[in-house]
């Protein structure tokens, strides 16, 4: 392929991509303009346009964050406040001329971490056959992309809310744009992502400078009740003062603080604040009556969120994980779990929280520590995700599904389907590196096979709005309040009504939103 066939004109100008063995790439793209100095804490502006050919055949910074092994960002991608960027992939077996389907994907890691360059978001599999074109996309993240200094906004100085999910539709914008000239059509846009980028993606669906810039949603393990109010925003931007040494009256001050120093006391609050408030994160998408005018999940309830097709489910064992990591990001321990009760009845009195032993009575014959994880995999995943089923089936199809596969090895050391498992198989990425345990006793076929099927279904509701996987695979209805259909994805997909019966109806329908 040579530079000539490479070279896409956008409106910011022209840039010059790769084509590897059959994909093509344009990494790196920049969506909106650098969000540092004036504009750190402020919504994301249009970058300024170029002249000649822009390379964009490596990835753009990830957002700060610290060094994890456990989650590479990508060989050599570099960490800054410039990080809005976004990457998009093809085939070149896309006929000149012609448009494919466009899915948008939205990284997760709690709202901190993460990045669309991180090799498991490597989208050379989901793009081989030519059915879409693939966007993966950069946003800010913790303080940078999070924290609500809105409040102490005045005439000279002005701070703007939800800086991340305005970044997110900066990027939709751009797509809307410019995707065309890329083989990608505008008009058939599927917004997904997982845990974080989940929750980004059930909020856009509330908000409503959103809507029309991508139709059909993909929702894996939101957690879509962790939106919180505009009394907490400012809350926790108080802490934030304190930690950095900023006085109130001198918030101004934040925008000339050192890069590292933002990142410091960002995760000096994430590990802070779920340790003193059980269920609830330092960094997530507030409800400003401005971007987001009320909970999500509320919103859903009503049966007012953008009415498109929604795909939307959660993993088996999604507490596994904060189990393995002891992490406080979600309360798995009897006395947490019981705190972050007392919280929501004190703070949100007006909510009808179910008596602790009828919730438990829905986890009879569970020992206590596997339903302490069993009631935080419900509160913080299972049960907001079957909230928002309920209440969007009723104005757009809606299709439900729980990830059950694990390998031999993740059933032996009681990992199972936990959270963010389900990643490696959609993506079509199962070889890992060398130090990957993942099927060291075996399952890499049935691994395979679980990936082709899953990815087919995603595909399918890109392309078409029909998660169906082919001939020998159960068909996968929507869901409705009078069967509650849900596919159990297996070693074999499963069909099943109201699955989580027990659970929804000890939960209720009330305990919607918190605090």
């Amino acid at each position: 392929m040579t530079d000539d066939a490479m070279t896409v004109t956008t409106a910011s100008g022209a840039v010059r991509g790769i084509d590897d063995k059959g994909t093509r790439m344009w990494l790196g793209i920049p969506y909106a303009a650098p969000p540092v100095g004036s504009l750190r804490w402020r919504a994301p502006v249009a970058p300024t346009p170029w002249s000649g050919v822009r390379d964009v055949r490596t990835f753009g910074p990830a957002a700060p964050q610290p060094d994890l092994p456990v989650m590479p960002l990508g060989d050599s991608v570099a960490k800054s406040e410039d990080c809005l960027s976004l990457n998009v992939w093809a085939s070149s077996s896309i006929p000149p001329g012609q448009t494919r389907p466009v899915m948008v994907w939205v990284h997760g890691g709690a709202y901190v971490l993460g990045a669309s360059s991180q090799p498991l978001y490597d989208g050379r599999s989901l793009v081989e056959s030519g059915e879409v074109v693939l966007v993966t996309v950069n946003y800010r993240l913790g303080a940078f992309g999070f924290l609500d200094l809105s409040s102490f906004s005045d005439d000279e100085h002005v701070f703007d809310s939800n800086l991340a999910l305005r970044d997110v539709v900066a990027a939709l914008e751009w797509v809307r744009d410019n995707i065309a000239a890329f083989g990608g059509d505008p008009e058939a846009v599927t917004l997904f992502g997982e845990s974080a980028g989940g929750g980004i993606v059930t909020t856009l669906m509330t908000v409503p400078s959103a809507q029309g810039l991508f139709h059909r949603a993909i929702a894996q393990s939101s957690p879509a009740t962790s939106v919180y109010d505009s009394v907490r925003g400012r809350r926790v931007a108080e802490l934030f003062l304190d930690e950095t040494g900023v006085a109130l009256e001198e918030v101004h001050r934040l925008r000339e603080l050192p890069t590292d120093e933002i990142t410091r006391a960002t995760f000096a609050l994430f590990d802070h604040i779920p340790t003193t408030a059980p269920g609830t994160l330092a960094f997530a998408p507030a409800v400003d009556g401005e971007l987001v005018p009320d909970y999500p999940v509320e919103t859903f309830r009503r049966g007012q969120a953008h009415p498109i097709p929604l795909l939307i489910g959660t993993n088996k064992d999604e507490a596994n994980l904060f189990k393995l990591m002891r992490s406080p990001l979600i309360p798995i321990t009897g006395d947490a779990i019981r705190s972050m009760f007392d919280r929501i009845a004190v703070e949100r009195p007006e909510l009808s929280v179910p008596p602790e032993d009828e919730i438990y009575a829905a986890y009879d014959g569970v020992g206590d520590k596997a339903r302490g994880l069993a009631v935080a995999r419900d509160i913080g995943f299972r049960m907001p995700t079957v909230w928002l089923a309920e209440g969007h089936s009723r104005i757009a199809p809606v299709y439900l599904y729980r990830f059950d596969w694990a390998t031999p090895f993740f059933r032996m050391v009681r990992i199972g389907a936990t959270h963010a498992t389900e990643l490696s198989y959609l993506w079509g990425n199962l070889k890992g590196n060398k130090l990957d345990p993942t099927f060291m006793l075996g399952g890499r076929s049935t691994g395979e096979a679980v990936s082709a099927r899953m990815q087919r279904r995603w595909l399918g509701f890109a392309t078409a709005g029909t998660p169906d996987a082919g001939s020998g695979a159960p068909q996968w209805p929507p869901y409705e309040t009078t069967r509650r259909h849900t596919l159990v994805i297996d070693d074999r997909d499963r069909l099943h009504e109201d699955l989580d019966g027990d659970i929804r109806m000890a939960w209720g329908d009330e305990v919607l939103s918190f605090p």
